[in-house]
């Protein structure tokens, strides 16, 4: 059977004869048929069930073909009417025109011319439809190829955004800070160079202090200018690079308006210098007084930058200064935090006249046997901050047992044998590091597993404990105490060289024995100096 014999064909005519005659013979000729009298019944059936195809006359009683034929146009515009009459006139074939009638029939209407007529509508609308589905899906394409650009786009800026606050998580210092700031305008704004101007109220005209300039430009020599250029110096400033009128009149303005700046294409703007061809400035201000301006320069590539770029750059500032403004509070909150925790040992130490400036002493041991140990920056700072507050939980114990002239007895050594757990407990009240706890609860751990508070052995003892340990067991041997004088020093240095392997790591002792045979600790000892 032919595809478009298939289809189902609408049949709209008050005369039963024709609808009767219609219907049979598009029956026969293997097509699917449904018919009504008027144009309201055709509407109830195309509710009901799909048609492909549409007959319908013109004079009919309730709803005539034409109003019928204007009612399927906006239903669905993609369903052909084809309209039959015996009494056609120029007013009823522009009206079909209009209504969405896709050919005019003149009755009696030829059975075969019918036929043709229905073969060639469905072919039509078949192209029709298939150029709306095209026509949808270029659209369709279109829609999700533009979505998919924006989001492209967003993507690309959380990137650039999460970069940013990413690089503004870790510093040591403020300095650290500007000069992250301004490599990071380099790289994010694609600029030549960017700087760094401080700007407050005892300083009257912006001086530099961080430059950043892009790879390309680090080889090639630069004009005598300001942003991009290295700065000429004027001796008679106190060595600070000095700023054109120009450039200083636009940092100052944007530091008193406190609102950023672009210049996306120098046109002369301000006296400007001709080969300056884009600026951005951005104010950083801490507590809502601005401090500084973030400069991002353009002079030799061909970029110019745009608003995103200056949204960008101010995004960059505000991360510097949360950045500035965590340091300023982490700085001191544990500068007072530290201050405290050195005032307990000192007030433990001026307890006991015999102990007094044994934690540096020990501090500065640890320090030289670390460093021997090839300990780094990090674990270097660890063992100073454990070194000073090693037994800071001595102050938890009374004055009759930590100051008894005479030998302490199993109870009362007992009591003395808490005070790392003690002072590990008050480094964890102030919310202290893990590691340094640690370190601190670890420190009279014997090698052979024999110490206290928790009988550790060996690698289970942290490695900085077994340097500390070292380096107190000297200092009280070597130190005058309540209960005893200092020991002799060779007694001393043979006790801690047979406890290498039972109370003391090996590899500790050995480099003991090294830094003290080349002087290392007697000179700190007497000078109170690291080498």
């Amino acid at each position: 059977m032919d595809h478009e014999q298939s289809k189902k064909i609408l049949i709209v005519d008050d005369e039963e004869s024709i609808l009767k005659v219609v219907s049979q013979y598009f029956t026969r000729k293997g097509y699917q048929t449904v018919t009504a009298k008027n144009g309201n019944e055709a509407i109830q059936v195309l509710e009901k069930e799909p048609v492909d195809c549409c007959f319908t006359d013109i004079n009919m009683p309730g709803m005539n073909g034409l109003d019928f034929a204007e009612y399927v146009r906006k239903a669905d515009n993609t369903l052909p009417v084809i309209v039959m009459t015996g009494y056609p006139s120029l007013e009823n074939t522009i009206r079909t025109i209009k209504n969405g009638v896709v050919d005019f029939l003149v009755k009696p209407v030829n059975l075969k011319q019918m036929e043709l007529c229905v073969q060639r509508v469905l072919r039509q609308r078949r192209l029709f439809v298939e150029n709306i589905l095209l026509q949808k899906e270029v659209e369709g394409k279109e829609r999700i190829e533009k979505l998919n650009q924006e989001l492209m786009q967003k993507v690309a800026e959380l990137h650039v955004l999460n970069k940013i606050l990413s690089n503004f998580t870790t510093f040591s210092s403020t300095s650290d800070v500007f000069r992250r700031a301004v490599g990071m305008a380099v790289e994010i704004a694609k600029a030549d160079a960017s700087k760094f101007y401080v700007i407050n109220e005892s300083v009257q005209q912006p001086f530099e202090v961080a430059s950043a300039e892009s790879d390309k430009n680090q080889s090639k020599p630069h004009a005598p200018a300001d942003i991009g250029a290295p700065m000429p110096v004027d001796s008679g400033n106190g060595g600070r690079a000095t700023l054109s009128p120009a450039i200083a009149g636009l940092v100052m303005e944007v530091a008193s308006d406190e609102i950023p700046l672009l210049i996306s294409r120098n046109n002369g703007f301000r006296g400007l210098p001709p080969d300056m061809k884009s600026l951005m400035l951005v104010p950083l201000k801490i507590r809502n007084k601005v401090f500084g301006v973030l400069t991002a320069a353009v002079r030799q590539s061909q970029n110019h930058f745009t608003e995103k770029d200056l949204y960008y750059l101010s995004f960059l500032a505000q991360s510097a200064v949360q950045a500035i403004e965590n340091l300023a509070l982490y700085e001191n909150i544990y500068e007072n935090l530290f201050a405290t925790l050195y005032g307990f040992v000192n007030a433990l130490e001026a307890r006991d006249l015999y102990t007094r400036q044994h934690s540096s002493r020990v501090t500065g041991i640890a320090l030289i046997l670390g460093r021997e140990l090839g300990c780094t920056t990090e674990e270097i700072d660890i063992l100073n901050f454990s070194g000073h507050l090693h037994d800071i939980g001595k102050i938890g114990i009374r004055d009759d047992i930590l100051l008894k002239p005479g030998k302490l007895t199993v109870e009362e050594f007992e009591k003395i044998k808490e005070h790392p757990v003690i002072g590990a407990n008050i480094l964890e009240q102030f919310g202290m590091w893990e590691q340094e706890r640690c370190i601190i609860r670890c420190h009279h751990e014997r090698f052979d597993g024999t110490g206290y508070p928790d009988g550790l052995k060996q690698e289970a003892i942290p490695f900085l404990a077994r340097i500390l340990s070292v380096a107190d067991v000297y200092d009280a041997m070597a130190s005058d105490r309540a209960y005893r004088q200092r020991m002799e020093e060779a007694v001393v240095l043979k006790i801690i060289g047979e406890g290498a392997g039972s109370q003391f790591d090996p590899q500790v002792v050995a480099a003991f024995q090294k830094v003290y045979a080349e002087g290392k600790i007697s000179h700190f000892l007497e000078t109170g100096q690291l080498n």
